[in-house]
């Protein structure tokens, strides 16, 4: 079992990356590894971020300007290899078809309630 894992955290708002830390804690569930979080404002910084580091899992927020999460989402699963699982953090739950769309893995509406995130987000470690 590794010792970490590492979770891509992508918001242009600094206060949502901060809500899914404190929603995830130390480790979304008992089974997994202490989380380390790789924070990313900006999309170029999510596409340097997966080429040059080896990523478990990311939580992508769908509200983000001018890169919206959904976007971001579809982006990386069709241009990275081996893309990682993605839960994506949607600010209404009428936008279900866009994270249908966008290849998302799972998705939550913000803002996270704790419980919900941290099972999302073990869902997708343990896979």
């Amino acid at each position: 079992m590794p010792s970490s894992v590492s979770v891509l955290l992508y918001s242009s708002n600094a206060a949502t990356r901060a809500q899914v830390r404190t929603a995830v804690g130390r480790s979304p569930a008992p089974d997994i590894p202490p989380v380390s979080f790789i924070e990313c404002a900006t999309l170029p910084a999510v596409l340097l971020t997966l080429e040059a580091s080896r990523i478990d899992a990311c939580v992508l927020d769908g509200e983000s300007t001018p890169a919206g999460g959904m976007g971001v989402c579809r982006q990386i699963k069709n241009e990275v290899f081996r893309c990682p699982p993605v839960l994506l953090l949607m600010g209404r739950p009428q936008d279900a078809w866009l994270a249908t769309w966008s290849h998302a893995d799972a998705v939550i509406t913000l803002p996270p309630d704790p419980v919900e995130m941290a099972a999302s987000l073990a869902a997708l470690l343990r896979v």
